[in-house]
């Protein structure tokens, strides 16, 4: 098993940058293809970007297309969402992923056996 556990959610203005990470603990991050899921409120959950085993292979929703950056660092056990330009149509919680039987990401949420907790993201306009 993997455990996931994400981090550098807040509040910020229409505009502004964060970055989130997601640390994977118990069995190596080069395991898993990866992604990035957010629950905005009311709403079902959505894709958001996933990556391959090798980071080499990347895979965004039309959304934050060309605003958010996904990557990572297996050797350190750690995912990244770089977002810039947020707007406020991007207030939700974000979740991180772990697919265990593939080198590819997927949008599809039902590929992913494993799942963090979550981190909150606010964007005030």
């Amino acid at each position: 098993q993997v455990q996931l556990r994400e981090s550098g959610g807040g509040s910020v203005q229409a505009g502004g940058s964060l970055r989130l990470s997601c640390a994977a603990s118990g069995r190596a991050l080069g395991a898993f293809a990866m992604g990035w899921f957010r629950q905005p409120p009311g709403k079902e959950r959505e894709f958001v970007a996933h990556i391959s085993v090798s980071g080499a292979n990347v895979q965004y929703a039309d959304s934050v297309k060309g605003r958010f950056t996904i990557s990572r660092d297996n050797l350190k056990g750690t995912m990244f969402l770089q977002m810039n330009s947020l707007k406020s149509e991007d207030t939700a919680t974000y979740y991180c992923a772990a697919n265990e039987h593939a080198q590819y990401g997927s949008s599809w949420q039902e590929a992913y056996g494993y799942w963090g907790q979550g981190t909150q993201v606010t964007i005030s306009s």
